[in-house]
């Protein structure tokens, strides 16, 4: 076994005594890094300890050995050995379910190990199985995202971090779900969350996102409702409806121009990232009654980027008009309308 953790950590944290518990504890250990190992154990400690805060019993209410077990295994699937070709987390689940099988371990108690590894990144669900899946998930997004923290008795977090250091885990745990997804695709399709996390490691639209596997689908369907907004069609029209919608007091028609982590600088000095922090700056400029005159200067355009300068008269914001020369990064998206990455008034 990898001394990841001395066995003494079982009477440390008074963890459960089996003999499939100590095999499991050292499966895990041997077969995992050490900062995914004492994730695994940490979120075992908090999820006993939600049971306790919800007057749960272990042996009465739930089976406190499978909840170990489920914690303690649930990011398996992140070895070389439970490496197939499957999501990180189906994965994990079918090796554990294999593990217990070789130890005798019945297909009813399997059955709901295989459900908490399977589903411990999928919220709305993994709450609604048994209570050793919800138990599982709660402790593990405590571990992970800090989820309900709040409610662990006080010095509990301390004394465990002392004895399994965190080691970086949220940023070491999704660079090692990027690291397989990148090597195998198949296991990040677009929509799970290894596929989420792939996305942001990609170019642009080299992973597709639900409305782009939409406008693949081949059936021609068009946006309606909230999403139904007019496209610009090239880099020229970006600035021209910008206008149009500020004009309009049409908050959501200017947050369609903008890249969901899009840059903006509203003021000298003041530099936005993401469209909640740009639409609060653009409603400011609607509430102030501002008006935004565009004329266009400079554009380059190589495939699908364009760096657009214009020359930008601002009324309405002061007792003078705000004039300036715009730096602008427009990118096409997937449906061929172009909107914002970086957009700066100020940088001349």
């Amino acid at each position: 076994m990898t001394n990841h953790a001395p066995l003494p950590v079982f009477e440390r944290l008074d963890l459960p005594d089996t003999g499939l518990a100590r095999d499991t504890y050292a499966f895990a250990a041997g077969a995992t890094p050490a900062f995914v190992f004492f994730h695994s154990v940490r979120s075992y400690v908090f999820a006993r300890a939600h049971a306790r805060h919800q007057g749960l019993r272990a042996g009465t209410d739930y089976d406190d050995e499978l909840l170990f077990i489920s914690c303690v295994l649930h990011d398996i699937g992140l070895s070389d050995e439970a490496n197939g070709d499957q999501r990180f987390e189906v994965d994990g689940a079918d090796t554990a379910a294999a593990f217990l099988r070789e130890r005798g371990v019945g297909e009813g108690r399997i059955a709901i190990v295989w459900d908490a590894i399977a589903l411990h990144t999928s919220d709305g669900i993994a709450g609604r199985k048994g209570t050793e899946v919800a138990l599982a998930q709660a402790g593990i997004g405590t571990d992970i995202l800090g989820v309900r923290r709040e409610s662990l008795p006080a010095g509990l977090a301390d004394e465990v971090h002392a004895l399994l250091p965190r080691m970086d885990l949220g940023y070491a745990l999704s660079d090692a779900i990027v690291t397989q997804a990148r090597s195998k695709p198949q296991k990040a399709s677009p929509l799970t969350f290894p596929g989420t996390l792939l996305r942001h490691h990609l170019p642009h639209g080299a992973h597709p996102d639900w409305y782009d596997l939409i406008a693949a689908a081949g059936w021609g369907d068009k946006p309606v409702g909230a999403v139904a907004r007019r496209r610009a069609e090239t880099p020229e029209q970006v600035g021209a409806m910008f206008m149009e919608y500020l004009e309009a007091g049409d908050i959501e028609g200017l947050v369609s121009l903008y890249e969901a982590h899009a840059h903006f600088v509203p003021t000298p000095g003041t530099h936005l990232v993401g469209t909640d922090a740009i639409r609060n700056a653009l409603q400011q400029l609607i509430d102030n009654g501002a008006r935004l005159k565009l004329e266009l200067r400079e554009i380059r355009q190589v495939d699908d980027v364009a760096l657009v300068s214009n020359t930008a008269t601002l009324t309405g914001v002061g007792p003078e008009p705000v004039i300036s020369t715009t730096t602008e990064i427009l990118r096409r998206q997937p449906d061929g309308g172009w909107v914002h990455v970086v957009d700066d008034p100020f940088f001349s």
